[in-house]
């Protein structure tokens, strides 16, 4: 076990470069990944499954026990990124499958990385485990509704496959991951140790597939546009996340503290560009090319989000602010050992 854990770390630290080397050998050689189209579902699936098997009731729970928060980071996520989405296509002047593709991401759910990406910065993991469990349950329903309103102008929205493909890749994975994690408890431990490993290898088939089943179109003008327009999307999402929470502390300082800000930055600005990607291939299937905006974001925002949480670390380290200070207050760590203090109370929860 040791050695797959060890693995796993190392995967999840080369993941962006080894994401970009498999990107360009499909681009080249398409015939590598070109059978896995009409499984993108099911290799998404497996992902959320995995997800599923890492969730307790407690996770739950700890939805109820800070309702405020967890909406209120799930309401800005599904509000600021599909309309930062709309505006870009707008100033871009993209049109057709392409605007699709990049209102279609904005419209997913946070991704996962989040979590990674919060607890880099010394986040509120919890806090960021809540919103994207919250928000990925309702992305079945949310989707469809925010594509309909949003994207109807370009081409038509299949509202009805979004919702029953997103159902089926969705919520049936996540649930019963929860019922054999629920069913054989403990014993899921020793399964889970190589659910890093299962999930990222199936967001990189997930990926080979666009690339290959693109191709030729995915380097031309046209979709190369995409590339700046996600760009501005992933870093706007960050800076209208950050925004938000702390205008919400000044509504409400003892919920949307320093740690909570930093949390809902990163689970607005990180979406799962990989649900993005497999519905874009499943309900768009004519238009393959609506998948690449979410290809290029899964690859941007996991560099974006390691750049922005090493930063915001080191930041604090430097101004000496503490990790779970009122509102990022200068010198609120002196005298006190607020990393070890941090790395104590947040690595358990960082494991989600």
């Amino acid at each position: 076990m040791e050695k797959v854990k060890a693995f796993a770390d190392w995967l999840t630290k080369w993941f962006t470069v080894i994401v970009i080397v498999w990107a360009v050998f499909n681009y080249f050689v398409p015939q590598a990944s070109l059978w896995g189209k009409a499984y993108t579902g099911y290799m998404l699936g497996i992902v959320l499954f995995g997800m599923g098997l890492t969730l307790t009731l407690d996770d739950f729970k700890r939805i109820l026990t800070q309702p405020l928060m967890v909406i209120v980071g799930t309401v800005a996520h599904f509000v600021i990124m599909p309309l930062i989405a709309v505006l870009l296509c707008w100033i871009f002047r993209l049109d057709g499958p392409l605007a699709v593709g990049v209102i279609l991401v904005g419209c997913c759910p946070s991704g996962t990385s989040s979590n990674v990406m919060s607890y880099l910065s010394r986040g509120d993991v919890a806090l960021d485990v809540s919103i994207g469990i919250l928000s990925t349950l309702c992305a079945p329903f949310m989707i469809p509704l925010l594509m309909q309103w949003l994207a109807s102008q370009y081409v038509a929205v299949p509202v009805q496959s979004l919702f029953l493909n997103a159902v089926k890749v969705v919520l049936f994975p996540i649930a019963l991951g929860v019922v054999c994690h629920m069913i054989f408890g403990k014993k899921i431990e020793k399964v889970t140790v190589a659910l890093p490993i299962v999930s990222q290898v199936a967001i990189l088939l997930i990926i080979g597939v666009v690339v290959a089943a693109n191709g030729p179109k995915l380097f031309v003008a046209s979709s190369l546009m995409a590339i700046p327009v996600v760009i501005l999307h992933n870093l706007s999402g960050y800076a209208l996340g950050f925004g938000f929470s702390k205008l919400m502390y000044k509504v409400y300082p003892k919920g949307f503290r320093y740690a909570q800000q930093k949390a809902i930055t990163f689970e607005v600005g990180m979406q799962d560009s990989a649900l993005g990607a497999t519905l874009a291939l499943t309900s768009f299937a004519s238009n393959p090319i609506a998948a690449v905006p979410s290809t290029f974001f899964s690859v941007w925002h996991n560099i974006s989000g390691s750049i922005l949480s090493s930063w915001w670390r080191n930041h604090d380290d430097k101004h000496e602010i503490h990790w779970d200070s009122d509102n990022g207050e200068k010198g609120s760590a002196k005298g006190s050992n607020a990393v070890h203090a941090f790395d104590a109370d947040k690595a358990k929860a960082a494991e989600k």
